[in-house]
């Protein structure tokens, strides 16, 4: 039976199903012992405990942007007047709510926040910039950078 730390480390075992599970997410529990070298049953139990733990919080399928007409990729600053509770938590339960954002990130530096966006075209992000954001209440500065190219998109973490 394998043993496992009562901490919350990871070994060069839970390191390994974590790289692979980040770059074949749908592999099946047989191919990943198999891969790791351990049986199912125990690879099974790994990522349990992985789950339960937190290290992995959910199995996604990435779609491709493109495909569904998101021609736009976007980052957009945001800066607000006042930093009050109140009007924070109102920006972020907005943002929380707006599908085109992606990401949106509380940043340090000239802007308090970092958006990542789809659009579909310019007409929709000119109704995304003056209809949804400028309207927010307490936003004092906008500022939209459109990505031209994208040279590295990953979502996998180094684990090395």
């Amino acid at each position: 039976m394998i043993q496992y730390s009562s901490n919350n480390t990871l070994d060069d075992l839970d390191k390994a199903i974590l790289q692979l599970l980040q770059t074949a997410g749908r592999i099946s529990n047989v191919e990943l012992a198999n891969q790791i070298n351990l049986s199912p049953p125990a690879i099974h139990a790994r990522l349990k405990r992985l789950e339960q733990r937190g290290y992995i919080r959910q199995y996604v399928a990435l779609l491709d942007r493109e495909k569904f007409g998101y021609d736009m990729l976007c980052f957009i600053e945001v800066s607000l007047q006042l930093h009050q509770s109140e009007q924070v938590e109102n920006f972020r339960q907005l943002m929380q709510q707006m599908p085109e954002v992606l990401e949106c990130h509380h940043v340090t530096g000239e802007y308090d926040y970092l958006l990542k966006i789809v659009v579909r075209n310019r007409a929709e992000l000119e109704r995304f910039v003056v209809k949804r954001l400028t309207p927010i209440p307490g936003i004092a500065r906008i500022h939209t950078s459109l990505v031209l190219s994208e040279v590295k998109q990953t979502t996998a973490l180094p684990l090395g």
